[in-house]
């Protein structure tokens, strides 16, 4: 090995070394900030509506199951009737799971040029509970609706 090649090589070394604490705090204090990866139903409709009220509405469509023989992959559609124009159209489409450690299960972000308003998924349920639909409207009120689903074999353990 040349000396050139050793100490370039002992540079990176040194380098890296000095670096894995710095990320390893960082890390520590991004846990500190968000804290578990738990949230409650009432926290996330408050950060995701900033306090606003939610209106059970017949324009949101939610399609899951009555009962899911496996609750670790449930499908879920969810629409919203919307024209979908420039000044009215849907913003954002969030899917919650009530009874799960952390309830948030999907966030979709939409604008006009979507064309309409839906999208389907699978969630993780760990047990019989709501499946709640939250729509972002671009007038800013957010409507809602929701499914009871059974679970008959636990998804989350």
């Amino acid at each position: 090995m040349e000396r050139r090649s050793f100490l370039k090589g002992f540079g990176t070394v040194t380098a890296c070394a000095a670096l894995i604490p710095t990320i390893t705090h960082a890390a520590d204090e991004a846990k500190k900030v968000t804290g578990p990866n738990e949230m409650s139903t009432e926290s996330a409709i408050a950060a995701i509506t900033g306090g606003k009220p939610v209106t059970a509405s017949a324009k949101v469509s939610l399609s899951a199951p009555e009962i899911a023989e496996n609750g670790a992959v449930v499908p879920v559609k969810v629409s919203v009737e919307s024209p979908m124009s420039a000044n009215d159209h849907v913003k954002a489409i969030h899917v919650l799971a009530t009874k799960n450690n952390n309830t948030r299960c999907a966030n979709v972000y939409l604008t006009p040029a979507n064309g309409e308003a839906s999208f389907g998924t699978r969630v993780k349920l760990g047990s019989t509970q709501d499946v709640l639909a939250i729509a972002e409207m671009s007038d800013g009120t957010f409507l809602s609706a929701k499914q009871n689903v059974k679970v008959t074999i636990g998804g989350c353990g």
